[in-house]
């Protein structure tokens, strides 16, 4: 019999017998699911658009799939203090304050009680236009329990800012919600999900709490609060079987991350994994870079190496590694590089 099978035999049995196991179970007290839309009902960059009646559908799922829908903020504060989450914990995000949010998502949202953190930089609501929402709009979001988090003023390009650029980027962006909003936010989102270990050091002397990027995974208690996952959706992929595939993930226990730094030097990198624990299944892992499919994966021990035979084009690129887990779900480690 095979070693993956044994394992997930022996994670059954301590759960019929009442013994603290390595399943889903498990993994998920201390994990959740953040998803991530852009635009609504807007179909000039499809990548980023969802329609209203997809995300009707995803509500629905959400509604009745035993998910534990919660604040992203008490999401956080529960990763970051070791306070167990319900199974199937998820937060909903929505980056950019496009016009088709406040017209369309919102009330379809708020209408089935879920709840909602926003993304914005405040330098597009300010310059204002037909597609952006206005500070009113977003002060009356606000008022009626939306979220709201911040991409910095003018969401630049972090791994390209001096510390002293984002620094002043931030400090902006914070009298402006101050003003406009009357409220400060420990929340922020990686523009483009492109991030650095300088970028990072100065969200941490910033007073941030968490910081997220675009990359797919479940955010999990262990990792880096300031590079959590986020899975996207869109039109292009949401449909319902990936969504429920990404809405009940768990993590990948990755740790000791080389290299740590997101934003690389040398490409392709040489990057590598350790696993926090033992990961029933584990011979399944499969690991796929962008622009090259599944690549290459060496193990030593709870080591993981991924060795990538191409560089990754300019701009950014992702990996994504899983396994597959009991009950049909799947363990899922992603992280996005930002090329020079």
């Amino acid at each position: 019999m095979k070693q993956s099978v044994v394992l997930a035999l022996l994670v059954c049995l301590a759960a019929v017998v009442g013994l603290p196991v390595c399943g889903s179970a498990a993994l998920a007290a201390e994990s959740a699911v953040v998803l991530v839309y852009h635009r609504f009902d807007d179909d000039r960059v499809p990548a980023l658009n969802t329609t209203t009646e997809l995300l009707a559908s995803h509500v629905a799922e959400l509604k009745t799939g035993g998910y534990a829908v919660l604040p992203l903020a008490e999401i956080v504060s529960a990763l970051r203090a070791g306070r167990s989450l319900p199974d199937k914990a998820v937060a909903i995000t929505v980056d950019d304050a496009s016009v088709g949010f406040y017209a369309g998502a919102w009330p379809l949202l708020k209408k089935a009680g879920l709840p909602v953190t926003l993304f914005l930089a405040t330098d597009e609501v300010d310059r204002g236009g037909a597609e952006v929402m206005s500070w009113g709009q977003i002060r009356e979001l606000a008022a009626a329990g939306l979220g709201i988090g911040m991409q910095g003023a003018a969401r630049l390009r972090l791994p390209k800012a001096s510390a002293e650029q984002i620094t002043a980027d931030l400090a902006r962006a914070r009298a402006r919600l101050d003003k406009e909003l009357g409220l400060g936010t420990e929340l922020f989102a990686w523009p483009w999900g492109e991030a650095s270990a300088e970028a990072e050091d100065v969200l941490r002397r910033s007073g941030f709490a968490a910081a997220f990027g675009q990359h797919s995974g479940a955010a999990w208690a262990k990792g880096d609060p300031f590079f959590l996952p986020r899975f996207a959706q869109s039109s292009a992929y949401g449909d319902m079987q990936r969504f429920r595939l990404a809405a009940r993930s768990l993590p990948l226990p990755a740790v000791d991350i080389t290299p740590e730094d997101p934003a690389i030097k040398v490409n392709p990198p040489a990057f590598g994994f350790t696993l926090a624990e033992d990961v029933p299944g584990i011979d399944g892992l499969s690991c796929f870079a962008s622009h090259q499919g599944q690549v290459r994966v060496e193990r030593l021990g709870p080591r993981v190496e991924v060795r990538m035979s191409k560089p990754i084009p300019s701009g950014r690129g992702r990996l994504n590694c899983t396994v597959p887990a009991l009950e049909g779900r799947w363990r899922w480690f992603g992280w996005q590089f930002a090329v020079p």
